[in-house]
Order: C-alpha cells, then structure tokens, then sequence
C-alpha cells in the first residue's frame, strides 16, 4: 500500500485514495449529520450526501445502477456522527463491488443496519458521557475565572479526537472493505460477523429500551396502606416490561408499514390524554 492508494494483496489498485477518503469525513454530508435530521429516517439524507460524490463516480456509467444506489442509501439510519464516516467507507467499497456484480445489493443495508447499533453504543458513550464531560470540566474552570482559554480548550479537547475519528474512519472503513469484505464473505466469516453484531445490537436496544422509554403507569389497586400502582406491581415481575412491551408494539407497528409520523402523532395525543386521565405520571 502507498502512502495515498489502496492496494490490495494482488496488486489490484482501489478506485478512491486517501485523499478522497479525508474528502468524504470532511464534506457537507459527514459534518451535516443532524442538519437534516427527522424523526422518520433521522440521518439518511446527510449520510446519502456524504457518499454521493462516490457514488457518482462508481456508477458514472450506469444511470439505473446510480439510481437505485440512491435509494439504498436514503433508507434509515442513525449513529453517532463522529462514526459515520467509517460506515460511509464501508459502503463506498461495498458499491464498487456491487457495481462489478461481486456483492448483492442487499448487503450494504445489512452491513449498515448491523453496525449502527452497536457503534452508536460505543460512540455515544465515548464522546458524550466521556470526552465531552472532560472537556467541559477543563474549560469551564478556566471561563469561570474569566480565562478566555475556557471555550477554546473545550473545543479543542472535543473536536480533535473527534476530527481525528472521522478522517482515520473514512478511511480504515473503505480499506477493510476495499481488502477483505470480499475475503470475508466468500469464507462465510461475514454471516458470523453478522450475527455477533445483531446480538451486540439487541443488548443495545434493550438497554436504551430501559433507560430511554418513559411509560410510567399511575392506574392504582387496592386501597388504603396495600395500595399499590400498575407500575409497580408490573415492575415487580420483571423491571422496564412496560418499556419494553411499548418498544415491541411499535416494531410490530412499524413492520406492518404504519407510518413512523403517525406513529410520533399518536403517542403525542395518547400522552396528553392519558397524562390529563392520570393514566400516565412524569
């Protein structure tokens, strides 16, 4: 391998280079991860802008190919921006190799779903219970003293290893896909990588279920000293159920296409009124 271009162990030479790697973590779309966000598909936009340029390039010849690239990448997805880059390297190296028949298309969304949840983990953890707290420990001691390093401090402590992440990921994600996604999935090594990361992506969900779902039912039984609320009668049988059982109604509703919008509607009315009734407490 050079010190630009990617080489693979038979010599053959990538379509993009570092350069352009740095490029993509670097433009509009990596930066602009939550400008375009929604609550339907959240970053799909912003991540499909940061790849599109590539896109353009893989499949300069072939419109419907361009097409349908497009669209693949404008489904959902959501991670800590910081990381996006490195799966926007994956993808570019995934495309080149659908684009020659080598991959099924389906492959860049699974890769893309398997890794969203288990690097968004990781990369929430790491940049906003960790580094960011860091930061804003050092520079708040020195604003409160009036130093004009406080700000500056903070921001130099976060945006360097976050600048850091985005370029190195770019491009050891289209290196690894560039190198050995093809090697991995001809060895069947792809369907356990797979499956391990699916695993790590529940625990993930489950966690977030519980932590991050918030269903307080106030309904009471009985009377006097043996009262008792739903809530806590349910959380005796096996604590967070109610957030649970309400991350598992809507899956089910959303794999039975009911739009996520009038899903986001509905739990806005069914809070304030169920809230109004006493049904739901804070």
């Amino acid at each position: 391998m050079t010190s630009n271009n990617y080489i693979d162990k038979n010599g053959k030479k990538a379509l993009f280079t570092k350069k352009d790697m740095t490029k993509m973590a670097l433009n509009e779309g990596a930066l602009g991860m939550e400008f375009s966000w929604n609550y339907e598909r959240q970053m799909h936009l912003a991540f499909c802008m940061m790849i599109d340029p590539y896109l353009e390039k893989i499949y300069k010849n072939d419109p419907v190919g361009y097409r349908l690239a497009l669209t693949r990448h404008v489904e959902f997805f959501n991670i800590t921006p910081q990381l996006a880059p490195f799966v926007g390297g994956i993808a570019v190296s995934m495309e080149e190799a659908i684009a020659k028949k080598e991959m099924e298309p389906e492959s860049v969304s699974n890769i893309k779903t398997a890794l969203m949840g288990p690097l968004s983990g990781i990369g929430d953890s790491i940049f906003l219970g960790c580094i960011r707290i860091i930061a804003l420990g050092i520079g708040l001691s020195f604003a409160l003293d009036g130093n004009i390093l406080g700000p500056i401090l903070y921001w130099l402590i976060y945006n360097i290893p976050a600048f850091g992440l985005r370029i190195f990921g770019a491009q050891k994600g289209y290196e690894l896909g560039f190198s050995y996604l093809d090697k991995i999935q001809k060895s069947g090594l792809m369907n356990k990588l797979m499956e391990a990361a699916g695993v790590l992506s529940m625990i993930v969900i489950g966690a977030m279920s519980s932590g991050m779902v918030y269903t307080t039912l106030g309904l009471e039984i009985g009377s006097g000293e043996s009262v008792q609320t739903l809530q806590e009668l349910l959380d005796g049988i096996m604590p967070g159920i109610v957030a649970l059982g309400v991350t598992w109604l809507y899956y089910w509703l959303l794999k039975k296409r009911v739009s996520p919008m009038v899903l986001i509607v509905c739990t806005v009315i069914i809070g304030i009124v169920g809230a109004y009734f006493g049904i739901f407490v804070s």
